[in-house]
């Protein structure tokens, strides 16, 4: 049976489902905070789980508007501060992937904060993608690496990605079919599932019914059985 040791999931249709409700987008980012809080936690419990990667905040979504994109500033802000005592006693350790560089210092010293404090920590890993795309990902790595002597291998290269680890399960919220820049190295054989339900929305009942669809599956990675 498949083991879902690393899933991966786009959380999708925050602003969608604020509209829906006629409220402000930022509302829907605030619901989709209490969603990520529920969905880490329930992972948490299930052992076979080792890994949890939440596509937060991509490079490209810098485009959105100024006074959205501060907002979810100070919500990753807000959800930093209010989470650590939540990680430390669920024993999550945080992982950030990303590069953080574009974020204030104030910000920047958070997210190593809560780092440093969860490192001890030996449960689920949740990384938080901020500032993420695969694309700027693998350019930095070929930079880290790019003055070797030796020529460059899948082996070396992996390892200078800010994530490491192979995905299992890819799972996108909110109706779109398409993985928009996200872990595109590791998901080379990651299982895909999308949902129309707006990320607000989604729930540990529906999460539990993928991943043991997922466990239904017959991976093959490229052979025949």
């Amino acid at each position: 049976m498949n083991k879902a040791r690393h899933i991966a999931i786009i959380m999708d249709g925050n602003g969608r489902w604020a509209e829906l409700r006629e409220q402000k987008r930022v509302k829907g980012h605030e619901a989709g905070a209490k969603v990520v809080r529920a969905i880490t936690e329930f992972c948490s419990c299930d052992k076979d789980i080792e890994r949890l990667t939440l596509y937060a905040f991509s490079t490209e979504n810098w485009k959105r508007p100024r006074l959205e994109v501060e907002f979810l500033m100070k919500l990753l802000q807000k959800y930093l501060d209010s989470e650590l005592e939540n990680y430390l006693q669920n024993n999550i350790r945080f992982e950030p992937i990303g590069d953080i560089r574009a974020f204030s210092k104030s910000l920047r010293q958070t997210i190593q904060n809560v780092k440093e404090k969860t490192a001890h920590c030996d449960g689920l890993v949740q990384s938080l993608a901020l500032n993420y795309g695969a694309h700027d990902e693998i350019l930095r790595a070929v930079n880290k690496i790019k003055n070797s002597q030796d020529d460059i291998t899948e082996a070396m290269l992996g390892n200078a990605l800010d994530c490491k680890h192979n995905v299992d399960l890819i799972i996108r919220t909110g109706g779109d079919k398409r993985l928009s820049n996200f872990l595109l190295w590791q998901a080379a054989y990651a299982e895909l599932f999308f949902t129309d339900t707006l990320w607000p929305d989604f729930t540990t009942n529906e999460l539990e019914k993928i991943i043991k669809d997922f466990t239904k599956i017959e991976r093959r990675f490229g052979g025949l059985k």
